[in-house]
């Protein structure tokens, strides 16, 4: 027992003084380096475009492979029925037009003058069965007409009052105009109708699929007489900027890589040319090697994932294409962006893991 307990502990102690061998072995080795190579693969963003309304596919315009500018129209949509709501919503906007502006406007001058006309005329009347009514009222004192007869007038009397003051208030009402309550509501309603021309027109302009940003078209999903809708992409669009590649680093390297650092990329699809690139990004987790990474090391340690930013003007670098990074070690990282003036400068760092690519390649890489 106490054999195999004592074998135990010193093939635990030889395994741990290699462990610590080859630890500072290959830290020194590290040391001695002049540049670290990574291998990766070519990793840009991908959009999936599809139509923001639902309708039939009248025609695609770009194949499979097509580069396409921001802007650039990919697809058109059948808009007969979108062009008939856009009518109708304008037609109801200029009907409520119409009302505002009449109630603005208030009584026209034709329509004050025959209000006033009409009181004019019922003051008349009031006047003359006034006058009958003391007629009669004296008659009937003389037991020379019937109370029948006095009622009679009276009455007459009290209606001409009461037209009178029924027209007198149609008078005002035509002198003041509408009631501003009146006038804010339908001017309330005119905005809802003119917000649903403006939805109409929209949704007219989005019958359109245009391009986000410049790219490729990577892959055509629907055909002409399919129908289109927001959950039915039509394109897969591939972006031409920014690329990187996508490399992982070894523990035990970490610390030799920074961002901002220049890089030197290579790929077998062009033999003997490079390309300029500079660490935009270092993951702040690590992960275990991925299988598709050919990494001379073991796979199962620990790594971290990277993004070396490329120049890329001529469209040179293809979606998974593989690549080898290499960094030189001697080097600081750089304090500006990239400009024409300097291509091969990387973004400034700072204490976060990523530094952000330029909107698009330096204008002197696109010579």
């Amino acid at each position: 027992m106490n054999r195999r307990l004592l074998f135990f502990l010193v093939i635990l102690a030889v395994a741990a003084a290699a462990t610590i061998w080859g630890t500072a072995h290959w830290r020194r080795q590290a040391q001695d380096r002049h540049a670290l190579s990574l291998y990766g693969t070519a990793d840009i963003r991908e959009v999936q475009l599809a139509f923001r309304v639902a309708d039939r596919i009248a025609e695609l315009l770009v194949e499979e492979g097509d580069a396409v500018q921001p802007g650039q129209t990919l697809a058109k949509l059948d808009t007969s029925i979108l062009e008939a709501e856009l009518e109708r919503a304008q037609a109801a906007a200029e009907s409520q037009r119409q009302v505002v502006n009449r109630l603005v406007n208030g009584s026209r001058p034709q329509e004050i003058e025959r209000a006033r006309g009409l009181v004019e005329e019922a003051t008349a009347i009031l006047h003359d069965v006034q006058q009958r009514y003391e007629d009669t009222k004296a008659a009937y004192e003389k037991q020379a007409a019937t109370q029948w007869e006095l009622d009679d007038a009276l009455a007459a009397v009290q209606k001409a009052q009461g037209r009178l003051k029924a027209l007198k208030a149609e008078l005002s009402l035509a002198l003041e105009g509408p009631r501003q309550e009146d006038i804010a509501a339908a001017k309330a309603l005119l905005r809802e109708k003119e917000a649903a021309v403006e939805l109409a027109k929209t949704r007219l302009n989005d019958a359109q699929l245009v391009a986000p940003a410049a790219g490729i078209i990577r892959e055509r999903i629907l055909e002409p007489g399919d129908m289109a809708d927001p959950t039915r992409p039509v394109f897969t669009l591939a972006k031409t900027d920014p690329l990187w590649i996508r490399v992982y680093i070894d523990e035990p390297d970490l610390g030799l890589v920074q961002l901002g650092m220049n890089a030197v990329i290579t790929t077998d699809s062009y033999p003997g040319r490079t390309f300029t690139g500079w660490v935009g990004y270092i993951s702040p987790t690590a992960e275990f090697t991925p299988k598709f990474v050919h990494s001379p090391r073991v796979r199962t340690q620990l790594v971290y994932e990277a993004r070396v930013f490329v120049h890329n003007p001529d469209g040179a670098f293809r979606l998974g294409m593989p690549a080898t990074v290499t960094i030189p070690l001697d080097q600081h990282p750089t304090n500006h962006a990239p400009s024409a003036a300097s291509p091969d400068r990387a973004p400034s760092t700072s204490s976060s893991t990523s530094a952000s690519p330029p909107a698009s390649p330096p204008s002197e890489q696109r010579r």
